[in-house]
């Protein structure tokens, strides 16, 4: 015995190969075994499970877009450099009003009355500290103030001034903008907890259910399906989560949803579906996970809202449909929440879509016939090709005698017609074959209708001669004897 394992993220998958009968055994005692829960790509919440590793010197690139990426910074760090922000640049400032009054000097000379500080009432560092806080924030006590003597001071008070909207604003406005996301007004979408597979308007068909939980609409709800597989292309590629779109009614419009109640979104499993070959025993040892997105506009804020979330192939359940939730209630409509996720089974098909349409052609009586009316149509046409090849050879004096040179196709065509009702009698029941094979019906008529065919165009063409034609005509043989031997030679020389 063999063993192939494969790793994949955190799936593995064991391939068994066995000629003994007790391999035969192990494989069905590993099939029965519980498979390992494996990596999901996008969690059930809508988070992706992707991170980002050795990206060297791309890491500037975070800093060319430096306020996307504080707003994608979690809240513990926003909280953070919101604090440390305003903490280094005032006592930045507060360090500069500081430096002004200690070069000047007006530190010793605080209590002077005869003489003029840059900012009065500034004796220490905490006493700048607090001038540059009242001024910052407009308090205006009316304590400290900037005095006419000091065009320093005048200076570095409109560069506090300009510093401070700067931070003011790319602060503020971060943290706005963060509070503003519509990540929360998706924790009030649902989804189905499982998808589900049955037949609906006689088509197999992958079903799962959306919810909106507030009265407030999704403007312009639209929905999208991914199936994300790992596959290998017949070049020998391994394509890992390779992404194939499951179509949920694009072409018709049926993805612009009206999400006031629950809605029941419907993929058609046919022959452009990846889920063509899919079966209710194959589907035990595939793996893929469909995710969904859902997009629009929220209603109150007019920003755009995306939720997500995706079922994997233990989360897919075969011959199951959903509970309806909607009642009419007296004057409105009800929708029950309690039957959100609740499905229930019903009799479907465990084939696939390709096996139920192999077995219809495997089972149908018409293909025989078909096939043997499909080679004698052929050869009829070959029959017609030669036919226009002999008629070519003919001379023209012979062609308009008949009067039909189109005259060996219809006959011909006419027994192929023969011939494929011949092959649809076979195909009769018993006393219908009994009918059509009762002497005197159409096969004798059609071979009377084919002599007469053949002696009304000569009978008719020589009537329509003149009387020296005729006689000419009538005797053929006598006119051949007559002719000089040369003219006798052409002539044969041209029905040859």
């Amino acid at each position: 015995m063999s063993a192939l394992r494969r790793k994949f993220g955190d799936d593995y998958q064991v391939v068994t190969t066995s000629s003994s009968g007790s391999g035969f055994h192990q494989q069905q005692a590993a099939a029965a075994a519980p498979r390992r829960k494996r990596q999901r790509f996008v969690d059930k919440n809508g988070r992706c499970n992707v991170q980002h590793g050795n990206l060297g010197s791309e890491t500037s690139r975070y800093l060319s877009d430096l306020f996307t990426t504080l707003v994608d910074l979690k809240w513990r760090w926003n909280l953070f450099i919101f604090i440390l922000t305003y903490t280094v640049a005032w006592l930045f400032m507060a360090s500069m009003w500081w430096l002004i009054a200690y070069m000047r000097g007006d530190l010793n000379k605080a209590h002077d009355d005869n003489y003029t500080p840059c900012v009065a009432n500034v004796y220490n560092f905490p006493s700048a500290f607090l001038f540059f806080i009242e001024t910052e924030a407009t308090i205006g006590y009316g304590y400290r103030y900037i005095t006419d003597k000091c065009p320093e001071g005048i200076i570095l008070f409109l560069f506090q001034s300009i510093l401070g909207s700067i931070v003011d604003a790319f602060l503020i406005g971060c943290m706005f903008i963060k509070m503003s996301q519509p990540k929360k007004r998706a924790e009030t979408l649902m989804f189905s907890e499982h998808a589900v597979i049955s037949m609906r308007d006689g088509k197999l068909t992958l079903m799962f259910r959306v919810g909106n939980l507030r009265n407030s609409h999704m403007v312009s709800a639209q929905i999208r399906c991914k199936l994300l597989k790992s596959r290998q292309t017949p070049e020998g590629e391994f394509l890992p989560l390779d992404q194939l779109e499951l179509d949920v009614g694009f072409s018709t419009g049926a993805d612009q949803l009206f999400l006031v109640s629950p809605l029941t979104i419907c993929h058609v499993i046919d022959a452009k579906s990846p889920f063509y070959d899919l079966s209710q025993r194959s589907m035990q040892t595939e793996q893929f996970e469909i995710v969904v997105i859902l997009e629009g506009i929220v209603e109150t804020t007019g920003m755009t809202c995306q939720a997500r979330t995706s079922y994997t192939e233990d989360e897919v359940l075969w011959g199951h449909r959903f509970f309806p939730v909607i009642s009419l209630e007296e004057g409105f409509f009800k929708v029950d929440y309690s039957q959100f996720h609740a499905t229930f089974e019903v009799p479907t098909t465990p084939y696939s879509v390709k096996e139920q349409e192999e077995m219809l052609l495997i089972s149908s009586p018409l293909i025989g016939p078909a096939v043997s009316n499909s080679k004698e149509r052929s050869n009829s046409v070959e029959c017609l090709d030669g036919l226009d090849d002999i008629s070519t050879k003919i001379p023209s004096k012979l062609q308009k005698m008949t009067g039909r040179e189109d005259f060996p196709k219809k006959l011909l065509r006419m027994s192929s017609t023969t011939s494929e009702k011949a092959y649809s009698i076979g195909d009769l029941p018993m006393k219908l074959q009994r009918i059509s094979s009762v002497p005197g019906n159409s096969e004798e008529k059609l071979v009377s209708k084919t002599t007469k065919m053949m002696s009304d165009p000569m009978s008719q063409s020589v009537a329509d001669l003149p009387p020296k034609l005729q006689k000419l005509s009538g005797g053929g043989a006598r006119m051949e004897g007559k002719l000089p031997p040369k003219l006798r030679k052409m002539n044969s020389d041209r029905f040859t």
